[in-house]
């Protein structure tokens, strides 16, 4: 018979955030596979879990996930954890999990913290709908580049950041996305925890006078729903997404869209005087 994979869902920071039956999970199953060993083996400590480890951070995945999917052929329980939050949720373990599902193994999710989820909640923005990127290119050209891509959507949008980027990412926000508002998270649910509320220049300015340190989570207001009265505003639309890096046919597309206005009319308007 074969065995069951459980996706279990840690804390993001506050130990006290783990639920019962995630605890209960992780010492009743043969082994746990986690991103980082030696980063879960404090969480473990701590609540006196003693279980077979295996690693498949980084260059590992593809390797430890076939060792790990061996296991569950065999008939073993096996507990799927990330160093915080969800597997697979912009962390390892996606590949383990697919695999896991291609074979027919059971996979049972165990649901708990996710920042992403978390750090929307605390938004005080519409939740309704909700557009989830990540984490952000690192390099700066692909960065604006996706960023002028999104510029019209009218969703709340959610992004994680890395603390020696969030600087630029935040400048990259203020020169595309425009100073609608924004709320930054520094370290969830930790000690430190910090929440920086506002426009996004006011929340840049903060940022800069700050002490940067620790994992980020960005949750921009969805662009204002405004209404183009004529073609001539549409255009300008256009034009400014085709300054900030986007192609003409992509900003066509994604400002008649926005609009509701024909693509074809749009494209071909956008070509005069060229």
């Amino acid at each position: 018979m074969k065995g069951t994979l459980y996706i279990v869902s840690t804390p993001l920071g506050n130990l006290e955030d783990v639920t019962l039956r995630a605890l209960r999970i992780l010492k009743e199953v043969d082994l746990i596979a986690a991103e980082d060993t030696r980063h879960s083996l404090k969480f473990l400590n701590h609540f006196g879990i003693k279980k077979p480890l295996i690693s498949y951070w980084g260059e590992k995945e593809k390797l430890r996930a076939d060792e790990t999917l061996q296991r569950l052929k065999d008939g073993q329980a096996v507990a799927l954890i990330s160093d915080a939050g969800t597997p697979g949720i912009s962390d390892p373990g996606t590949l383990l999990i697919q695999k896991a599902i291609e074979q027919g193994i059971n996979v049972v999710p165990v649901p708990g913290p996710s920042a992403v989820i978390t750090a929307l909640s605390l938004s005080g923005f519409n939740t309704e709908e909700f557009t989830f990127f990540g984490f952000l290119p690192t390099k700066q050209a692909q960065r604006k580049k996706m960023l002028s891509r999104i510029s019209l959507e009218q969703r709340t949008l959610v992004f994680y950041e890395a603390p020696h980027r969030i600087l630029e990412a935040i400048a990259d926000f203020a020169e595309i996305m425009g100073d609608r508002n924004v709320v930054v998270i520094k370290e969830l649910t930790k000690f430190y925890e910090k929440v920086l509320r506002g426009t996004v220049r006011e929340v840049q300015e903060r940022l800069e006078q700050s002490t940067i340190a620790g994992e980020y989570v960005i949750v921009l207001e969805g662009r204002p729903e405004t209404e183009v009265l004529n073609m001539d505003d549409a255009l300008a639309e256009v034009r400014e997404l085709m300054r900030k890096g986007l192609g003409r046919k992509d900003a066509v597309k994604r400002v008649a869209g926005a609009y509701g206005l024909s693509k074809k009319e749009l494209y071909d308007r956008s070509l005069e005087g060229n």
